[in-house]
């Protein structure tokens, strides 16, 4: 979540989660308790359900209240679950209606309140606006915007300062919307890094292939580059996006979503970024054809993998031992036979998936807590193995209800999801500290990678088939690719 200006910090707050509607459903209250209770319903002091009206009620401000941040923030990704965002403008619009015509209606002193419930309002839709930009692609929800906005400057007809926050708020919405479609366009100009390996290996003699060694020979530096690489696409993904895995996600391997392609965009692309790292790991080490080389290149990219690990780049390390341990380059036993494999061991044991992936959730519970209170750039890196974190996102849907018995929304179970999502959000501000290299950066993006298919018979030439299933394999491979030719 963006940070807030320190001058919005003036503005009445309350505790986390406290009752607005009376003290009658604090404390230990059990959900299903709701009707009795009132809504919405809290336990311990926390909200956990309420209906979707008593929410968004709970969204607006008033003249001595302000909604806690983390509210805003998990009632706003939560809540396109059930609706759209415009709906929930048109309903925040009624509600300011109201509140606005109650204050008019009073003496004349209430002014001053008038303009201390203008100021809340923009600053709900500021935050609104910064957190979650594109909520307002939808021109229906730019429409209630300026709706609201028009109310509210009604109430500031002396200097403008209202109106001057609306319009750096509409500006600030246009220039995201902006960047955000740039960025698609300069992805999708770039071609999918995927050839033909027998059309490779015919093409050029091994001698003028150029490989990674060729063009970054220290696994530090390499490592760098891929964080950067990665920073850049956690910084394409927003909120929004990651709750489209709740809204609109089929299955939990198919990650397209099935009303608007554009709105998976970012999740899709960095998924294919981690596949593609897989398979040029395993591309730089299949086409190379001396074994002494190709042990070279396995070392490399082991210690690659640990200098990521040191950074907190666990999805650049977690790409790397996927290509490793695909299978056309783990049998090659000749050559595993000759590299120094305590390294890797290491780096399995944190990426061992059993127990849930203990190992590496422990290492991700110390980046985490390095990050909280690190002083540099460096130390701040926390890059989570995506695949893992959409997983947990799913498996948190799957297990609990949307809704509860009584039609009350489980919110407690979409703060928990918000939890998770603003740890994301924190971790993707963090701006690169290491100076990119376009050349490492180019050969990293575009260089030709193998398909399985190609693996395979490059693998097979390196390395002949042992057994028999390895031999029929190959013989099917070699009879492919001559009908090609």
């Amino acid at each position: 979540m963006r940070m807030v200006p320190k001058m919005r910090e003036s503005m009445p707050q309350t505790p986390i989660f406290p009752s607005m509607l009376g003290s009658a459903c604090s404390g230990q209250v059990q959900p299903e308790m709701g009707e009795q209770c009132g809504d919405p319903v809290y336990q311990d002091g926390s909200l956990v359900s309420g209906s979707l009206e008593a929410l968004i009620e709970r969204l607006v401000p008033t003249v001595d209240y302000y909604p806690d941040r983390t509210y805003i923030f998990t009632f706003l990704l939560s809540a396109r679950v059930f609706i759209h965002p415009h709906e929930i403008l048109a309903k925040v619009g009624q509600i300011c209606i109201k509140q606005k015509q109650q204050l008019e209606a009073g003496a004349e002193a209430d002014k001053a309140k008038l303009k201390s419930f203008a100021a809340k309002i923009i600053q709900l839709l500021r935050e609104w606006t910064e957190t979650f930009p594109f909520d307002f692609q939808d021109e229906r929800a730019r429409k209630e915007l300026k709706e609201i906005a028009q109310r509210i400057t009604q109430c500031d007809e002396e200097n403008g300062t209202i109106k001057k926050s609306i319009s750096q708020m509409t500006q600030n919405v246009l220039l995201a919307l902006s960047t955000r479609g740039q960025y698609q366009e300069i992805r999708e100009k770039i071609r999918q890094p995927v050839m033909d390996k027998g059309t490779i290996l015919k093409a050029k003699p091994q001698s003028a292939q150029k490989d990674i060694l060729s063009v970054c020979g220290d696994p530090l530096v390499l490592a760098q580059q891929l964080t950067t690489i990665e920073l850049e696409r956690l910084g394409n993904i927003y909120p929004e996006d990651l709750m489209q895995i709740i809204s609109h996600m089929d299955s939990l391997d198919n990650h397209k979503c099935r009303s608007d392609v554009t709105k998976t965009y970012n999740l899709e692309a960095y998924d294919n970024w981690f596949n593609c790292l897989s398979m040029l790991v395993a591309t730089e080490i299949c086409k190379v054809v001396k074994k002494k080389q190709r042990t070279r290149v396995m070392e490399f990219f082991i210690d690659v993998a640990r200098e990521c690990f040191n950074i907190g780049n666990f999805n650049s390390m977690m790409a790397i031992i996927s290509g490793m341990n695909l299978s056309p380059v783990a049998r090659l036993k000749k050559t595993w036979s000759k590299v120094k494999t305590a390294k890797f061991d290491v780096l399995e044991h944190h990426m061992d998936p059993s127990s849930n992936f203990c190992n590496y959730r422990t290492a991700l519970q110390g980046a985490t807590q390095r990050s909280q209170s690190a002083n540099s750039s460096r130390e701040k890196i926390v890059i989570p193995v995506f695949n893992l974190f959409i997983k947990d996102i799913f498996f948190l849907h799957k297990i609990h209800s949307n809704r509860l018995p009584n039609g009350h929304i489980n919110f407690k179970k979409f703060m928990e999801i918000s939890r998770q999502i603003h740890d994301f959000l924190t971790w993707k501000q963090v701006e690169s500290p290491f100076e990119k290299d376009k050349r490492i950066q180019t050969y990293l993006l575009t260089s030709p990678i193998y398909t399985e298919e190609a693996l395979f018979v490059a693998s097979f030439e390196n390395e002949g088939p042992e057994n028999h299933m390895e031999k029929d394999s190959w013989k099917t491979l070699r009879s492919t690719l001559l009908n090609r030719a």
